[in-house]
């Protein structure tokens, strides 16, 4: 569904990435974790074509360069970390900027267009919601919105860039049960980007730990979420625990400053 090949990017004199390979197939869910200013939101850009690189990017069996802009934004639907909501737009309005890369230039949205829009409203349980202002509703709430309006925009790759910031748990756990939801109804390709590892573990099929723009680990959370790497690339001291299912959780040791001391 998505593969990238030798991709690197260099933004200003500044390398950002470099030599990232991954294959993401149509039902997965890849996350990407690693300390700030690893890279990870740069390669979300770079897939959604947000930002240019040198390698090779396919996207559903295309080449990224042979797709125009339209084109391109009907494969892969980013939801951003901070999004741009227009002041004053409803739900239904801003759902229905997904269907955007659909309605061609002039062009009135059509029967389809309004029955998508209307099916992601309803996925997410939106409808009650649907002549409410954006900007006066939760931070669930609207985090809702934005994954309503990236289903409406039918792109079988859904990039998500830390979508459980600033939300509480309980938010944390329905959005994310959400996205596991809708991946495996929708047989959706899902990189996300992550910075609670113990959610990222708990989730996704698949981690990929970048540093400084390198791939420094990558398998399942089992492989990839050990003591010894996240002492190394994280700098903080944990431990690993296990769950029933044999996901870990990854809880921070107490004292640390006092024994550096």
């Amino acid at each position: 569904m998505i593969s990238a090949h030798g991709v690197s990017v260099t933004l200003g004199s500044r390398t950002v990435l470099s030599d990232i390979e991954l294959n993401v197939d149509r039902g997965d869910w890849l996350c990407v974790i690693g300390p700030n200013g690893a890279g990870k939101s740069t390669l979300l850009r770079y897939l959604a074509g947000i930002v240019t690189g040198r390698g090779s990017l396919d996207l559903s069996g295309k080449s990224s360069t042979s797709l125009n802009r339209r084109q391109r934004a009907q494969a892969v639907a980013l939801v951003p970390q901070t999004p741009v909501i227009p002041d004053g737009i409803t739900v239904t309005d801003y759902v229905l900027l997904g269907r955007a890369p659909h309605i061609h230039a002039m062009a009135v949205e059509s029967r389809r267009d309004l029955h998508s829009v209307h099916e992601a409203l309803v996925q997410l349980d939106l409808m009650d919601m649907a002549d409410r202002v954006v900007g006066t509703l939760s931070g669930g709430e609207r985090q809702r919105v934005l994954l309503a309006r990236a289903l409406a925009q039918d792109a079988p790759i859904l990039l998500l860039d830390e979508p459980t910031t600033a939300l509480d748990v309980g938010h944390q756990q329905q959005v994310l049960e959400l996205i596991e939801t809708l991946r495996r109804e929708r047989h959706l390709a899902v990189i996300s980007t992550m910075h609670d590892l113990t959610l990222a573990g708990q989730y996704a099929d698949r981690l990929m730990l970048l540093n400084h723009g390198l791939i420094v680990a990558q398998g399942t959370a089992e492989e990839v979420l050990t003591e010894a790497t996240v002492a190394r690339f994280y700098g903080a001291r944990v431990r690993i625990v296990l769950d029933e299912d044999g996901r870990p959780a990854v809880l921070p040791v107490r004292g640390v400053l006092d024994e550096s001391q």
